[in-house]
């Protein structure tokens, strides 16, 4: 009968033989248990299956990805309102130079952010997440930080690719900035929504806008080639994104509508950060994005900024904004909070 031991005997054997040159690293397949470390919510959360349609949807016509976009968008609301509920926090839709926004504010907002404003990117790869949908994250930092938030609806594709979105963005920006003392404003945002943060950023340097106060990213999307090492070693761990032979891939193409993916308007990792507000970057260790967060803080530190990297065990992509009731989510967000409080004017 055969022991563990000789099946790790064997298996010493064959990948001592496959990876005795150098190269790429063969490893072999495997079963990887849900990790006891974190609380029994986050456990459920990296227990659950992949989310499908969201990660490997096709959609072939503008109209396929509106019907995809508009019935994964009828399950996020829901989700929004359960959150605002839970936290207190209402949600009240405006228009700031032509662009959709939601205000966002807790019931009670904390007496040292008062004058505060955070301003927020929705993620959902540039393609999901319209209207009240993309409002989950905003909800979420109104509720855990007891400040104000204000949460842009750019538009996006099929209708609306590249620039829309990020002149969206920056319009906002622009009528904030006009009104508020940008070292009172934060501008944060996840995935896709990390990425246009980074984009609004590079903009405002570009045409002389004040920049933000600091900045909060997390996974950051901000390169859509397939570049970073955790495209592959969390591949198909992610039960998030999942691979980014999935609808990332497709979005990203969608997205750029013809421009280079290297733009660095659309990759802003390949954009120059000198001079960028404090940042504080969020991923998991089991992120497909882990490696673009570890990368752009990188990237960051060498250009002289102060950035700061939290990690957390067992989450993949963006899974902080899953389930306001787990404790790594609460978590998650108050250290954003205090990185703003760090850095932001009274």
């Amino acid at each position: 009968m055969k022991s563990q031991f000789d099946d790790f005997c064997n298996l010493h054997a064959a990948q001592s033989a496959a990876n005795s040159a150098p190269g790429p690293r063969t490893v072999p397949g495997r079963i990887i248990a849900v990790p006891g470390t974190v609380s029994a919510a986050l456990q459920t959360l990296i227990a659950a299956p992949y989310r499908t349609p969201a990660w490997d949807a096709d959609p072939q016509t503008p109209a396929a990805w509106k019907e995809l976009v508009s019935q994964l968008a009828a399950d996020t609301r829901k989700q929004v309102q359960t959150s605002c509920g839970r936290l207190g926090v209402t949600l009240q839709p405006d228009i700031i130079e032509g662009v959709a926004v939601y205000r966002i504010r807790p019931r009670t907002i904390a007496p040292e952010h008062r004058n505060r404003l955070l301003v927020n990117t929705h993620g959902g790869g540039y393609v999901y997440n319209p209207g009240e949908a993309g409002a989950l994250e905003g909800v979420l930092m109104a509720g855990f930080a007891q400040c104000e938030v204000l949460s842009i609806d750019y538009r996006m594709p099929p209708d609306h690719p590249f620039p829309a979105g990020l002149n969206d963005a920056v319009k906002v920006w622009k009528a904030v900035v006009a009104e508020r003392n940008p070292r009172q404003i934060g501008l944060f945002g996840s995935s896709a929504g990390g990425g246009l943060a980074v984009a609004t950023v590079l903009r405002a340097q570009a045409e002389n806008v004040p920049l933000p106060g600091a900045l909060s990213l997390g996974s950051p999307w901000v390169d859509l080639t397939q570049t970073g090492d955790t495209y592959q070693t969390n591949e198909w761990l992610d039960n998030i994104l999942v691979s980014y032979r999935g609808y990332a891939s497709r979005a990203a193409k969608l997205y750029a509508n013809g421009h280079s993916l290297s733009d660095p308007l659309i990759s802003p990792i390949h954009g120059e950060f000198r001079d960028f507000p404090p940042t504080i970057l969020n991923s998991g260790t089991r992120d497909l994005l882990l490696s673009l967060t570890v990368l752009t803080h990188r990237k960051l530190r060498r250009a002289g900024v102060r950035a700061e990297l939290q990690v957390y065990e067992g989450m993949s992509h963006c899974q902080y904004m899953s389930d306001p009731a787990c404790p790594e989510s609460e978590e998650a967000f108050t250290e954003i909070s205090r990185f703003f409080d760090e850095h932001l004017e009274s």
